[in-house]
């Protein structure tokens, strides 16, 4: 069970400026900073990104010797280490912060039974882990990580077809799911659904509802699904769940977030001609994460919430909402989430004003995280001001620490 690092905090919520670069990156040295400062300088520049992602690959099939480099740079950056053990440093910088943790095994592409196996395997000890460290929030995993991508999508799109070694296989991932799922109810411990693609987020969600139902209940809320709100469809889903769970008597633990795979979403509806699930533009995604925020929060007597953004308005809403309620800043049911090396601004002032805040915490080979870790150099670049913002906070602590000298 996790322990909570402050006492009760009693309402009223304290004001949260998240311009403060001092508690930003209070936990960071001038050598750290110096080093985030550069990291973000280059990823400010678009092309320079491309052009880095695009000879990392040749060099990744050249065999050339660049892993120390990927390691001591972008590597550190956005990972915790190369395995759990090795994360250590972070979790214990984190928590100095008054930030938890959630460790993200992030190994991508695997697609052999052995492979899921192993994967499954490594997610049980990041559960393990959670029960034994009070700094470890939650744990997480992806569907897609211990099962395949292409029978997923079979499932929901053409379920018809199945073959009896698709149905087999299936029955696999559910085995897997439900061990996870039983591992994480039995030690108490918070077990996150990752959100993946359209075309295989039916499938997801019936299983997360499916164990929702079994072990969130008796004051507890052990599973969590993920839901996009990049996706039109979203607010309609998470209306449903909430009366399904009403009606059956389970809480229903929701981690909202705006989403990751709108790129992909696009092209691959271009391309097979149907319409696409993406909202129209971004004002639409932040309408609907805003308002999927105050519904949840009016519900809050069937669920748990983590707010997994990096969108300083959405949080100032949530803090906003709480305060008008009563709801005081530490009430578990209430989190807010980051990516390790993003938005520290909003991470640790919003600890540092007592709220519950964790951040994810990516790990594993360093070889095998790399499309994580192209995938966050994408985002940066693709959501509108994210990397320049990054960069104009530690710019800002950079001259100021110049400045006290």
């Amino acid at each position: 069970m996790t322990q909570k690092i402050n006492e009760q905090i009693p309402y009223p919520q304290p004001i949260v400026s998240f311009e403060d670069t001092t508690i930003a990156y209070s936990n960071h040295s001038d050598y750290s900073l110096r080093k985030t400062y550069l990291i973000f300088a280059l990823m400010n520049q678009n092309i320079l990104v491309k052009l880095g992602i695009f000879l990392i690959k040749i060099a990744i099939k050249l065999n050339l010797p660049i892993k120390n480099i990927i390691k001591s740079t972008i590597f550190n950056q956005f990972c915790g280490g190369e395995d759990i053990q090795k994360c250590k440093k972070t979790i214990e910088n984190l928590a100095k912060g008054h930030v938890y943790t959630i460790l993200d095994y992030s190994v991508e592409g695997e697609d052999s039974e052995l492979d899921f196996d192993k994967t499954t395997a490594e997610i049980k000890l990041t559960i393990q882990k959670a029960a034994e460290e009070s700094h470890i929030a939650f744990a997480v995993f992806k569907i897609s990580g211990i099962g395949s991508f292409d029978l997923l999508e079979k499932i929901q799109e053409n379920p018809q077809d199945l073959t009896q070694e698709d149905k087999e296989s299936f029955k696999r991932i559910k085995k897997r799911v439900a061990e996870l799922s039983n591992e994480a109810g039995r030690l108490n411990v918070k077990l996150f659904f990752d959100a993946e693609e359209s075309w295989i987020q039916e499938v997801i969600d019936d299983l997360a509802i499916e164990m929702m139902k079994k072990f969130n209940h008796g004051g507890k809320t052990i599973i969590f699904n993920t839901y996009q709100m990049y996706k039109h469809e979203s607010i309609k889903n998470i209306k449903s769940i909430i009366q399904v769970a009403g009606n059956e008597g389970f809480t229903i633990g929701i981690k909202l977030v705006r989403g990751a795979y709108m790129e992909k979403e696009r092209l691959r509806a271009a391309m097979n001609k149907y319409a696409n699930p993406i909202q129209p533009d971004k004002i639409s995604t932040d309408k609907d994460f805003d308002k999927a925020l105050v519904l949840l929060i009016e519900n809050r007597h069937l669920m748990q919430i983590c707010l997994g953004t990096h969108n300083q308005e959405s949080c100032q809403l949530c803090i906003k909402k709480m305060a008008e309620i009563g709801i005081k800043v530490n009430d578990d049911r209430f989190w807010f989430a980051q990516l390790l090396g993003m938005s520290d601004n909003i991470s640790f002032n919003l600890a540092n004003a007592g709220y519950n805040v964790a951040k994810y915490v990516p790990y594993g080979p360093v070889e095998a995280v790399i499309p994580y870790l192209f995938r966050r150099a994408e985002e940066n670049t693709s959501l509108e001001g994210q990397t320049s913002r990054e960069f104009l906070f530690v710019k800002s602590e950079v001259k100021r620490r110049k400045g006290q000298k």
